[in-house]
């Protein structure tokens, strides 16, 4: 057996820099070039599970439960509108539309929910740093004035206290539109949170969007006047928010732009265009010209809300929209340096 000899440089006869060398040598003049020992970091999780849980929320009930709360309440507010103006019958028909769409908010609510004790006990208690907690109370006063309101124009008994539950709906009809925007931006699903400040914006504009297309669709050619100003305007201050939304979204951003939700956007924004359109050069002209622009404009006022639900959902399933702008966060804080995917 031969012994080595240690010396003070190291083992004699050993040359470092020549046997440990990795990639090309040094024969061409060039530094060697280095092969990567670590492999990239990747966004994965225990048993290829999501880093989050993932809402188990179903599209139907509580994207459908958003759209209509949306209607619902920026319907209240342009009823009461037509009525101060001196429009009655578009006045009636959206509080009757209005009582259609939260009644049928609050089921699909319920039904997401299990069972009615559910959203009974959310009554219990107030919470004002709770957005769901506000969010039940608001359903609670704002549906029996929106209920009175639409009885009164229907049966044209007790004008007074018509009117009276006119004016507190459409109070409380603005909150009632965005606060569920409000509610997404408040949990940790990234595609929600991380544009947690711009949210509710689309979700308002989304809302009047719908009231309008309602006005249009069920109120008379003659008195659509304000509906077709209000559906331009809501139209592109929805546009407006998405791009800021987007923006402000980072990283986060990107399910709202492929897959389902992207089509959903995509869809949106036609349709909303569409419908802007058509009530503009030819609602005033045209009754079917008008119910068709209404109807176009609904159709993108839900698809944007099923857009906005999809995309969270979507980014929830996903590890890298939670961890990356984790990452980021520190890195401009002076922590460690983000891994790239």
């Amino acid at each position: 057996m031969s012994e080595a000899r240690v010396t003070r440089d190291g083992l004699a006869g050993v040359h470092p820099g020549r046997e440990a060398r990795f990639g090309n040598g040094l024969d061409d003049g060039r530094r060697p070039r280095e092969r990567r020992m670590v492999p990239g970091a990747e966004f994965t999780s225990y048993y290829g599970r999501p880093v989050l849980k993932v809402p188990s929320w179903a599209a139907r009930d509580i994207a459908g439960y958003m759209f209509l709360g949306g209607l619902a309440g920026a319907g209240s507010a342009l009823a009461a509108a037509a009525q101060l103006t001196g429009r009655p019958a578009t006045a009636r028909a959206l509080k009757l539309s209005s009582l259609g769409a939260i009644s049928l908010s609050t089921a699909a609510l319920v039904n997401d929910l299990g069972r009615p004790a559910r959203f009974l006990n959310m009554l219990r208690v107030a919470k004002p740093t709770s957005p769901m907690s506000v969010g039940s109370w608001l359903l609670a006063g704002y549906g029996p004035a929106a209920g009175l309101a639409a009885a009164s124009a229907a049966t044209g008994l007790l004008p007074r206290v018509g009117t009276a539950a006119t004016l507190a709906a459409a109070g409380l009809g603005p909150a009632v539109a965005t606060y569920t925007g409000v509610l997404l931006a408040d949990t940790a699903v990234p595609s929600w949170h991380e544009a947690h400040r711009e949210l509710p914006h689309p979700f308002a504009a989304s809302a009047a969007t719908a009231a309008a297309g309602m006005a249009l669709l069920a109120g008379p050619r003659r008195e659509n006047g304000p509906a077709r100003g209000v559906a331009a305007l809501a139209a592109g201050a929805e546009a407006l928010a998405l791009r800021s939304l987007l923006t402000s979204a980072g990283h986060a951003a990107e399910p709202y732009r492929t897959g389902r939700p992207g089509r959903l956007l995509t869809t949106a924004k036609r349709l909303a265009f569409l419908g802007t359109a058509g009530a503009t050069l030819l609602a005033g002209r045209n009754r079917a010209a008008a119910a068709v622009s209404g109807a176009t404009l609904l159709a993108a006022s839900a698809a944007t809300r099923f857009a906005v639900f999809h995309a969270g959902i979507a980014s929830a399933r996903d590890p890298k929209y939670t961890v990356l702008p984790q990452r980021l966060r520190l890195r401009a804080e002076g922590g460690a340096p983000p891994a790239t995917a």
